[in-house]
């Protein structure tokens, strides 16, 4: 997608540092949350020491979270029609469909040398954060030009030139890795902050609680992100857990925390900035709990009998995207023909895609033995 200039973007909202505590509860708002979501108590954390400044998007902004949200659900639905239709792609599958506003307002909120990572429902945060549609699509396809040469596939996306850092297939693994990131900025004395993206289920992790409390500990510039999703691999939060605002997870922990409405790129974007200015401040880590949904299941395989076909059109009846486009057009931002035409870039793109990834090569059979850690020093006897 030729994207507009992120850091043209960022910083669009901020938060004012203040000598005193203000009540948190503000922190909600100016975000639209939804009525489907029972209302939260304000938040305990005395430590939010923030007032909201007025936000203002542009013109530019909505445009830009147009395309990339179309990117997404553009790139997901073809390549759920490569797997299911045609069999061109195989292995695991997670579509990131109906949580799209997450990835666009991370982006804004944002600048391009802050590292991203996540589980295995990858692909839309990495064609967000600037992994082209050709190498993801590629890698869906096991071919050599994928973002990890074909041998990671839908769990596995990587781009480290774009600081996008997987992809993981290890449920909750990237919480830990994720603090690692950022002790890593930390040490090296950047202002950069880490977001890390983690599912409802991925909570459950013990690995959570070790990390937050290391992170708090040590100050770390980290943003945690719980994109609940509310049902995990198809079990409901309410059937897992005593705790069911996943937010409040932090109180342990003093960690500040706060719960958004993920079906809204506004909210996602004030949210994630004031979480942002905390981390580059040097006040330490945030986790929020952004409450979206996914329309497929789990994975590609999911039958989906946990949820009903009501609750799924309740939630399209929010579509981001249609939010993003009823303000485009009642604000004049542009016109259906301008929309229309960046449909038409963006399945360009994602038809491109499709036939690189064809006419790429597959792996040769040495690679299997390449890009594989080895310590020459290891102490064991191994048959």
């Amino acid at each position: 997608m030729e994207g507009l200039p992120l850091d043209k973007y960022s910083g669009l909202c901020y938060w004012k540092a203040e000598k005193q505590p203000v009540n948190p509860a503000v922190s909600g708002k100016n975000s639209r949350l939804p009525l489907i979501f029972a209302p939260r108590p304000p938040i305990r954390q005395a430590l939010i020491k923030f007032k909201l400044v007025a936000t203002k998007f542009s013109k530019e902004t909505y445009l830009y979270w147009y395309e990339l949200m179309q990117l997404i659900r553009q790139f997901e639905q073809m390549a759920e029609e490569k797997y299911k239709m045609e069999g061109k792609i195989r292995g695991f599958f997670h579509a990131y469909i109906g949580q799209e506003a997450i990835a666009a307002g991370c982006m804004t909120a944002t600048r391009p040398d802050d590292p991203f990572i996540t589980g295995y429902r990858d692909h839309g945060l990495a064609l967000a954060k600037g992994v082209s549609a050709n190498a993801c699509m590629a890698e869906l396809y096991g071919k050599s030009t994928g973002t990890a040469k074909g041998k990671g596939g839908s769990m596995h996306f990587f781009g480290v030139d774009v600081k996008f850092f997987g992809g993981h297939g290890i449920v909750g693994a990237q919480i830990g890795t994720g603090a690692g990131l950022a002790f890593a900025e930390k040490y090296k004395g950047t202002d950069n902050a880490v977001l890390t993206f983690f599912g409802d289920g991925a909570a459950r992790q013990g690995m959570l609680h070790e990390v937050f409390n290391l992170a708090m500990l040590w100050s770390l510039p980290v943003v945690f992100i719980c994109e609940n999703n509310n049902y995990a691999m198809g079990t409901s939060v309410e059937r897992t857990s005593n705790v069911v605002d996943i937010y409040k997870l932090a109180d342990s922990y003093e960690m500040p925390a706060d719960s958004i409405d993920g079906m809204s790129a506004e909210a996602v974007h004030e949210g994630v900035s004031r979480a942002i200015k905390r981390a580059r401040d040097g006040g330490g880590p945030t986790l929020l709990e952004i409450k979206t949904y996914r329309y497929k299941g789990h994975s590609i395989s999911d039958p989906q009998k946990y949820r009903t076909k009501e609750e799924v059109e309740e939630y399209k009846q929010r579509d981001a995207i249609a939010q993003v486009t009823d303000t485009i057009l009642t604000k004049k931002y542009a016109t259906q023909a301008d929309l229309d035409a960046i449909n038409k870039r963006v399945a360009e793109t994602v038809a491109a895609s499709v036939k690189f990834a064809e006419e790429s090569p597959i792996p040769n059979d040495d690679e299997v033995y390449k890009d594989i850690y080895i310590d020459k020093n290891y102490p064991f006897i191994k048959d």
